[in-house]
Parts: structure tokens; C-alpha cells; sequence
């Protein structure tokens, strides 16, 4: 009788969980299943707090109800095999802000990720070059190709549509720039349009009119516990063996499958594999990488991050907008780059004691010098800041929190998607019980890192399908 798999997943995020609970389901019963967390905590960027006695986010915090398609997101498919259905809320005030020439406007309807598709609504916070978007006889994209998000639209719409619009949008996302990010990553439905329609307008429709959303249906959700308990319950639910502050130093192929150096260098712990999973951000991977994939190593490690704060502050009484918060473009010469109106946005985070918990982004990549002011200088200068878009001066925070997520936030440079799949090819040919997922390849997003783990479970599987006993 053969021995149970041994599969080895690295990296405790919402990733390695969200695979560890498929392989639970869809691997053969008895498969041994642990993680390894180089930290002391689960979750990776999910991580629910405590601010003046109440719950706050301190990482991600929501997700997307729908996918691509217009069907269920793979988040709220984990939430519901979790038993976590109930728990799920929505925002009670969905209205964003963008900071204009010194003042909010509302985020203009009818667009997506900021490209318009209606151009007369846009027109209080940018003014298109719409005589640019005219229809040349042929699609926008290429079939295999791919561009950066600005280049497309600066050249169909005009600069002060990228600078005020979508710039913003995608700053808030990924805490890049839309000069460099790739269409193909972050607007995959943009993208698909942009390769049969001729204008970009048209292709922001198309794009649309593909996935459907009914009327009143909320866009995010998040759960009321807070996403920590996502992740308390995928860890549960996996039946994994959860290896905390373990770090994962080394791994070599072996003739019956893999070896993982674990621990520290004078004490190192020898771990035996069937498969190994890698949901650990592009670095680190391509560190584990380089023995048993050189080339592979050198293209995943080639991934550039941005280092990101969020400033979380309770403050007493506040005069705030009606609001969910705002975004900021990199033009308005500030230090944040997006606020959140925790206690507005969030009918069940409302406090009977007045108090109002409000987050502000920090971070957008290149500008990395930002972030080396200390805790109390961010805090300051935040808050300032803040009283100065909103026109009044805000009361002193009586508890702040400052959040530092360093090399927090992928950035896809064009033609990315086509080198990861290059890599997935390369290590499916060479090493088929190898399998890379997260954020760093797939995409941001709980529900893309979700799918992107359940994914690579299923190719785990896949390629130890023929040992099963």
C-alpha cells in the first residue's frame, strides 16, 4: 500500500491557504498537507486589527463579489465552503472622491479602472482628447500583444484623462503608475475589448457589456468579524499542519520528489516532499528557485514590488464628507495617495461613541523616500494633510496605527502574463510537482489570489496523480 502524499505549500497568505483547503478537498484522503509561514502570523496582507477598542483592517480591506465573467468570485465560493456566507457585509456608502485641483468631485460613473466609456461624464474631472479616439480601420491591440495602461490611453484620450483618472485608480490598487503597469495584467477585460474594438471608448463598453453587473448588486464585501477570520477558518478547514516562524531557506530535487531546508543555518530541519507549492512573493521564491530552476529563478526574481503605509487613525467627532473616501493623484503634489472613511463606508463599523476610524495610503512606487519618515511624521503629516483636502481641521487622533507593508504591491510591467506563463511552462516540462501562485503572477485581489492557490493545488494534484494509491 503506498504512503500518503506529502505536499508542501510555502508561504501562509490567503494563497497557500486557499490551496491548502482544495488540496484538502480534491487530493486523495490521508494527503499530508503542512505550511510554512516564515512569520509568526497567517494571512499575508489580511490582517484585522484593534484601533480604540474596535476592529480595522490593517491590510486588504475588502474583496470583489464578482469575477471577470459576472459570476461568483472564488473569495465568496472559499467564504461559502467555509461556512462564513452569514458574515458577509457590504459597504453602506459606496461614493468615492477624487481630489481635483485641490477639491473633491465624485468618481465619474460609466468607467472602468477610470478609462471612460462615456466621455460626457467624465468631463467635470477631466477633459478628454476625444477627437484622438477616432476609429483607424483596425483593433487597438494586437492579438498576442500588450501595452501599458497610460501609453493606450494617453495616446486615444489625452494626459489629463491618465493624470486625473486613471493614474489614480490604479495608484490606489497597485501604488503604481499607469505608465508601466501592463493592460493585460491589470485590465484583462480592457484588454480582450481592445483586441476587437477599434476605439477605446468602444472597448470600455464592450468590456462592460461582457460582464454585466444587476442593478443594486454591491461590487465588495468583506466579512464583519474582519478577513482575519478568513483565514483562521481556511487554516482550520485545510487540516493542514501550520509551520509558523519557519522559514523556508533552501529547496533541491530529490529522486523521489523534494527537500526543503527549514530553520536557521546552524540548526537546519531537512523536510522530505512529494510537491511543493511556492505562494511566497516573486523574491523569495526565486531564491528557492535558483538550485533546482536557475533560468526560471532569474525571471521570477526580475518582478518589481512597491512598499506601501496605511495610516489608520480614530478620531473624535469628525467632520467627514458622506463619502467611502478618496483618491488622489500623484499631481495634486501630496503624501497620501488614497483615504478610507472606515466608519462611513462601513454601516457596521459605525461607533455610538462618535468615534471615526479613517486609513490613508502612502506609498507609490519610486517614491519609496516617502515612507522613511518615522510613525509619529507619517501620522502628522497625514492628518494635516487630511484636514486640508476636507477644509476644516480635524480633531487629534486619541489612537493611530501605522502599517508598513514593505515590497507590498507587484508591479506588471507589459508582457508580463506571457513571461509567467513561459515560467509555469518551463517548470510544468522540467519539474512538474513545482507549482509558483500569488499575487506576484496572477494578479492583486483576494479573489485572484484565492483562484491563483486553488489553481495550483489542482496542478499539484494533476502531476501526482499517476502515484495515488
Amino acid at each position: 500500500m503506498a504512503r500518503p502524499w506529502r505536499v508542501a505549500i510555502v508561504g501562509g497568505g490567503i494563497t497557500g491557504l486557499a490551496a491548502a483547503v482544495r488540496l484538502r478537498d480534491r487530493a486523495p484522503a490521508g494527503t499530508e498537507i503542512t505550511v510554512y509561514e516564515q512569520s509568526g502570523r497567517l494571512g499575508g496582507k489580511l490582517r484585522t486589527g484593534e484601533l480604540a477598542g474596535g476592529p480595522v483592517e490593517f491590510g486588504a480591506e475588502s474583496f470583489l463579489m464578482r469575477d471577470p465573467a459576472g459570476g461568483e468570485s472564488a473569495v465568496v465560493t472559499l467564504v461559502r465552503r467555509l461556512g462564513l456566507a452569514g458574515a458577509i457585509v457590504h459597504p453602506t456608502v459606496g461614493q468615492a472622491a477624487l481630489l481635483v485641483d485641490g477639491g473633491l468631485r465624485p468618481v465619474p460613473g460609466g468607467t472602468l479602472v477610470g478609462v471612460p466609456g462615456d466621455l460626457d461624464k467624465v468631463a467635470a474631472v477631466a477633459r478628454p482628447a476625444a477627437a484622438a479616439d477616432r476609429d483607424g480601420g483596425a483593433p487597438l491591440l494586437p492579438p498576442e500583444g500588450d501595452v501599458s495602461v497610460g501609453a493606450l490611453v494617453r495616446d486615444r484620450l489625452g494626459d489629463e484623462v491618465v493624470a486625473r483618472l486613471v493614474d489614480p485608480m490604479l495608484g490606489g490598487v497597485y501604488a503604481g503608475r499607469a505608465d508601466d503597469l501592463s493592460l493585460v495584467t491589470t485590465m484583462p477585460a480592457l484588454a480582450r475589448a481592445a483586441r476587437v474594438e477599434h476605439t477605446l471608448v468602444g472597448a470600455v463598453r464592450a468590456a462592460q457589456a461582457a460582464a454585466p453587473r444587476a442593478p443594486g448588486a454591491p461590487v465588495f464585501g468583506t466579512l464583519a468579524g474582519g478577513l482575519s477570520t478568513l483565514v483562521e477558518a481556511a487554516a482550520r478547514e485545510s487540516g493542514a499542519t501550520v509551520r509558523r516562524d519557519a522559514a523556508v531557506r533552501e529547496l533541491h530535487r530529490t529522486p523521489t520528489g523534494w527537500r526543503l531546508v527549514v530553520g536557521p543555518t546552524r540548526d537546519p530541519e531537512f523536510v522530505a516532499a512529494d510537491a511543493v507549492l511556492l505562494a511566497v512573493p516573486a523574491r523569495p521564491a526565486a531564491r528557492l528557485l535558483d538550485g533546482p530552476a536557475p533560468e526560471v529563478a532569474a525571471t521570477v526574481g526580475g518582478l518589481d514590488y512597491a512598499s506601501v503605509a496605511l495610516v489608520t487613525m480614530a478620531l473624535p467627532e469628525p467632520e467627514l464628507p458622506e463619502l467611502s473616501g478618496f483618491l488622489v493623484p500623484a499631481t495634486e503634489g501630496l503624501l497620501i495617495k488614497a483615504s478610507t472613511f472606515f466608519t462611513t463606508k462601513w454601516g457596521h463599523l459605525r461607533r455610538s461613541d462618535g468615534l471615526a476610524l479613517v486609513r490613508a495610503s502612502v506609498g507609490r512606487y519610486g517614491e519609496e523616500t516617502s515612507l522613511q519618515l518615522t510613525d509619529d511624521d507619517l501620522v502628522a503629516t497625514v492628518h494635516r494633510e487630511l484636514s486640508k483636502v476636507l477644509g476644516t481641521p480635524l480633531p487629534a487622533p486619541v489612537a493611530r496605527h501605522v502599517q508598513r507593508w514593505g515590497g507590498a504591491l507587484p508591479q506588471y510591467t507589459p508582457g508580463h502574463l506571457g513571461r509567467v506563463a513561459a515560467v509555469r511552462a518551463a517548470l510544468r516540462a522540467a519539474h512538474p510537482t513545482l507549482a509558483l501562485a500569488g499575487a506576484g503572477y496572477d494578479g492583486v485581489g483576494i479573489p485572484v489570489c484565492v483562484r491563483s492557490g486553488e489553481t495550483a493545488a489542482e496542478e499539484i494534484i494533476t502531476a501526482l496523480g499517476g502515484s495515488a494509491a
